[in-house]
């Protein structure tokens, strides 16, 4: 009988549990033993009594739990050279969020402990992998929150209002990047009543958000964009020059800007230049959705609400946590689809050539097999 552990998340911020009872129900029902460390779902209203309801037990400490597992679940990565790297056993197999490109040093520590290491946030963007998609469900989260934060920082209404003392004019929102995250708060907005224009550099988007209500901003050049696996590339800065001169006056003309372009494993390009920024209205609001990757705009900060020019750049690094109770949910629920992939009749029994599979797969037999990863640590290795 394979042995599964969710560990209460250690990043500080961190609100979301890999695995809710819903999820861990049908774990036990398959014949999975699950151990729940205490107060795992606490953060999101989850009591270790719900966990035990369905048949998991509880671990009062990180290592019992990791101790014993063949298999541990989790939002966010370990930390190397600390426990929560030591206290697995060879062999056990790591189902994390772990962006590897950024995190070399924990990927050679998993490596070296022998550790199976699957991200889940490698999953490859095909049909048949869109319930395991991480990124899409957590982009969800964040595309609407950023817009309820936008909402409570900016001193005017979102709707346009008729009211006894005259007409309130509605406030106008600029997304930039219409992938999940930004559909998702076109939507929100539109919703609350606001005028929202978006821009993309993939030409393919342009009907996604007008079917939303919103204008889409053409930026006059549409080279092919999207990489392979559904991302957008890296812009040249040739491109990226040309498009933030178009998109000045947009950004200058709106009273909420949301940014939301990421390159996956690469730092975030800047957007916004504080130019823009000097251009705005006081009082308009910026919410930076890549500021834990180094950030869309010029002079946010992670984990701070600072003001520039009488403009508010809020930089909340982790928005998926504030709704961390569906945020869990979701998470747990594309962790169950791919472990219906490795688990088979309560045996771990991955088929390593499983295209999904071998996407997710970082470190196995001490080695890193992520080829990126694995080339960025040769690479480091060579030039010490």
């Amino acid at each position: 009988m394979v042995v599964l552990f969710v560990p209460k998340e250690s990043e500080p911020g961190e609100t979301r549990v890999a695995a809710v009872p819903e999820t861990v129900k049908h774990l036990v029902q398959a014949g999975v033993q699950v151990i729940v460390q205490a107060g795992a779902g606490t953060a999101v209203g989850i009591p270790d009594q719900d966990f035990v309801h369905v048949g998991a037990r509880i671990a009062e400490d990180y290592a019992q739990g990791a101790g014993s597992a063949d298999m541990v679940l989790r939002v966010r990565p370990p930390k190397e050279g600390t426990p929560e790297v030591n206290a697995l056993r060879p062999g056990t197999m790591l189902v994390t969020g772990l962006q590897p490109m950024l995190r070399l040093p924990l990927v050679k520590a998993l490596a070296e402990h022998r550790v199976v290491t699957l991200a889940m946030d490698l999953v490859p963007r095909i049909t048949r992998a869109q319930n395991l998609d991480v990124l899409s469900s957590q982009a969800t989260a964040a595309g609407y929150m950023a817009v309820l934060l936008a909402a409570t920082h900016l001193p005017k209404f979102f709707p346009l209002l008729m009211t006894a003392a005259g007409t309130i004019t509605p406030a106008r929102v600029f997304v930039l990047g219409a992938g999940v995250a930004g559909l998702q708060a076109i939507a929100t907005a539109r919703r609350l009543g606001a005028t929202v224009e978006a821009n993309d550099v993939r030409p393919a988007v342009k009907d996604q958000v007008e079917s939303l209500g919103a204008k889409f901003v053409d930026t006059g050049i549409n080279p092919e964009m999207e990489a392979k696996g559904g991302y957008a590339k890296e812009a040249t800065a040739e491109y990226l020059q040309r498009q933030r001169e178009i998109l000045t006056k947009h950004v200058t003309a709106a009273d909420v800007v949301i940014t939301t372009a990421l390159i996956p494993g690469k730092k975030a390009p800047i957007l916004v230049t504080d130019d823009m920024v000097r251009g705005m209205r006081p009082g308009s609001v910026i919410v930076d959705l890549a500021v834990e990757m180094g950030g869309n705009v010029e002079g946010s900060v992670k984990g701070a609400v600072v003001t520039r020019h009488g403009v508010k750049l809020v930089g909340e690094p982790n928005l998926p946590a504030l709704l961390g109770q569906d945020s869990s949910r979701m998470w747990a629920r594309n962790v169950q689809a791919f472990l219906k992939l490795v688990l088979k009749n309560g045996h771990l029994q991955p088929d390593w050539n499983d295209e999904i599979v071998k996407a997710m797969l970082v470190t196995q037999d001490g080695q890193v097999v992520h080829a990126g990863a694995a080339q960025a640590l040769g690479a480091a290795q060579g030039a010490s």
